[in-house]
């Protein structure tokens, strides 16, 4: 069984370090945590890596990325430090070093607990804000906290669900619909809206014209992952291509990771520092072209 880990939760991509590891048969139903020892001393016994920056395995936990089939997008999910190996991670997984101490399966599952019971309290004693998108509650009567909500009812036609005040912001999984940000701002109330609790695919062929064009459930998602930038799905498929024509994945990473940080200083925007990436590494791999296509001509 092979497992390749990968330390990247630095700002510095030069401390990055990715490491191939052959699991020892014993270590296939051992802890995970000998992972994290055996990366650690890799690590440190890095000349460079291990002065810079030097890592504690007691400070580190590991994670894995889990995809989710019903929305195509993936999140990374923490593992227990006692969880055995076969259990949780499979044969040639990517698998991730993060900082922040490690939690045993007993701690996650006392979270989780901890977590349904206070939110079995909470529903049992408050109410709902009533206003589209809303998902505060308080206590009945007030006092009413502020809220951002939408102004007019969701639209749910065919595999899309978004918002008739924003239709420019789609979503195809009911998780992803309700984190769409609210577009007006005021306070909760406990009156019931005057208006339908929701619109099908009737009412937009009513007012055909007036709703934007879906986008793809990939490029949706990606997009939605970036803050909503169409910068993201362009960078993903690019990069795909670039891995098919050869260029190495790590290579691909650091360009794109140097000119966000060379970008960063012009705008603190996820969506528009994504933009800025996008058109500056076009700008670069259109020189490049050009430069390629002027040699072809002096061959010939």
């Amino acid at each position: 069984m092979k497992v390749l880990l990968h330390y990247e939760d630095n700002d510095d991509t030069v401390l990055h370090k990715s490491l191939k590891i052959t699991l020892p048969k014993s270590w296939k139903s051992g802890p995970t945590s000998k992972l994290i020892g055996q990366f650690v001393e890799t690590y440190n016994g890095n000349d460079i890596l291990g002065t810079a920056n030097p890592l504690n395995e007691q400070e580190l936990h590991l994670s894995i990325r889990e995809h989710d089939d019903r929305t195509g997008m993936s999140k990374l999910v923490d593992l227990a430090s006692d969880a055995v190996v076969l259990d949780v991670i499979s044969d040639r997984a990517d698998v991730y070093v993060k900082h922040g101490p490690a939690q045993s399966l007993a701690d996650i599952q006392a979270a989780r607990t901890a977590e349904a019971e206070k939110r079995k309290a909470e529903l049992s004693n408050t109410v709902a804000c009533t206003h589209f998108g809303c998902k505060k509650r308080f206590p009945p009567g007030g006092p009413y906290p502020e809220c951002s909500y939408h102004s007019k009812p969701p639209v749910f036609h065919e595999t899309a669900k978004f918002w008739s005040c924003c239709p420019q912001k789609k979503a195809y999984d009911w998780d992803d619909f309700q984190n769409i940000p609210g577009c007006q701002k005021g306070t909760c109330s406990e009156e019931k809206e005057d208006q339908p609790q929701f619109l099908g695919g009737t009412d937009l062929r009513e007012a055909a014209g007036e709703v934007a064009k879906l986008k793809s459930i990939d490029d949706f998602n990606k997009a939605q992952a970036a803050g909503g930038s169409d910068a993201a799905p362009v960078l993903d498929r690019l990069k795909n291509v670039l891995i098919e024509l050869g260029v190495e994945n790590e290579l691909y990473t650091q360009v794109v990771e140097g000119l966000r940080n060379d970008l960063q200083s012009k705008t603190t925007d996820e969506a528009e520092l994504l933009e800025a990436v996008k058109a500056e590494l076009g700008s670069k791999l259109k020189s490049a072209l050009k430069g390629i296509a002027a040699e072809q001509l002096r061959i010939k």
